[in-house]
């Protein structure tokens, strides 16, 4: 069987359209009809006219098409396909730390589930965190969750003093400081390039700072020709696509290893992929009640962003 062109045909039937995370596998890239960070594929799910959603990245991404679309069917390669910062900020225990801020706007990192979201004031991704955050004025006080990291990285950014969750991306507090410097002797004419969900320690090296996009962007236009990528390595697949002139070198982790996949995108497989357009399973469900609540966050995010409002 030739999967790619049977989840062509299958997309077809299905009146269906591909969402796909730089993180995804390449060959899952290269089939998606919209390739995007959180922000950029929040907007193309809201922006949606198929039938069927079917989204190639992890639960709360796929949560939030749902939210964003909810007369579309939304489905997921794998249901296994979930995120440690997600996990980290279980609902119940986020509602019972924010009874101890009661006056606190609560911005949270898209990267939470949706019953995490309906707890906050407005969603944020880490292309338009600081935006969102400039938004609020001055005399509120703000908690944000759940990554620990891309808040203290915002504090220093925006110069709000921000109680902060503590979670953490299992991939990105992987990337060792002491191999990256390693690397940059090896090859000083490299530039660094880093998520901001790193831990700071990795950040104060880095020449460059931003979101999987950004970070894209800024590999494929500057005038460097030599890349030491600290995040996802499945962004490689696009920086190579547009410039293909220049060296992309994986971050490594302690152990010396380049391979700081994303177990929870890995998940998704092109097989996984057909299969999920074929039977239409495993499909997102929510609450309406959920749905309205987790929305307004969202929507006010969008707004801020730039990105319109969503019909009532």
């Amino acid at each position: 069987m030739n999967l790619i062109e049977e989840i062509k045909k299958l997309k077809k039937q299905r009146h269906a359209v591909i969402l796909a995370h730089y993180y995804q596998e390449s060959e899952i890239q290269d089939i998606a009809d919209f390739l995007g960070d959180s922000l950029a594929l929040a907007v193309a799910a809201q922006k949606c006219t198929q039938d069927v959603i079917l989204f190639a990245g992890v639960h709360f991404m796929a949560e939030t098409a749902k939210i964003l679309n909810p007369t579309k069917t939304v489905v997921i390669p794998s249901m296994n396909a979930g995120c440690s910062l997600a996990d980290s900020c279980p609902a119940p225990e986020f509602e019972k730390f924010l009874k101890n801020y009661p006056d606190y706007e609560v911005v949270s990192y898209i990267n939470c589930t949706a019953a995490t979201k309906a707890l906050s004031t407005v969603i944020c991704t880490s292309s338009n965190a600081e935006k969102v955050i400039n938004t609020i004025t001055k005399d509120k006080k703000i908690v944000f969750a759940p990554d620990y990291n891309l808040g203290r990285f915002l504090i220093k950014k925006t110069g709000r003093d921000m109680v902060l969750w503590k979670g953490t991306c299992v991939v990105h507090i992987t990337f060792s400081l002491k191999e990256i410097q390693k690397l940059k002797l090896e090859s000083p004419q490299a530039e660094i390039i880093a998520h901001p969900e790193c831990e700071e320690t990795v950040l104060s090296v880095a020449d460059f700072i931003g979101s999987t996009t950004k970070l894209i962007h800024y590999a494929t236009e500057s005038s460097h020709k030599k890349f030491i990528v600290v995040t996802e390595p499945g962004v490689i697949h696009q920086m190579k696509k547009i410039n293909p002139d220049n060296e992309y070198i994986p971050a490594p982790n302690d152990s010396g290893c380049a391979c700081n996949l994303c177990p929870y995108m890995k998940e998704n497989t092109l097989e996984k992929v057909y299969l999920a357009l074929r039977d239409l399973k495993p499909e997102i469900t929510l609450e309406p009640d959920l749905i309205e609540s987790s929305r307004k966050p969202l929507q006010r995010m969008l707004e801020i962003s730039g990105a319109g409002t969503l019909p009532s």
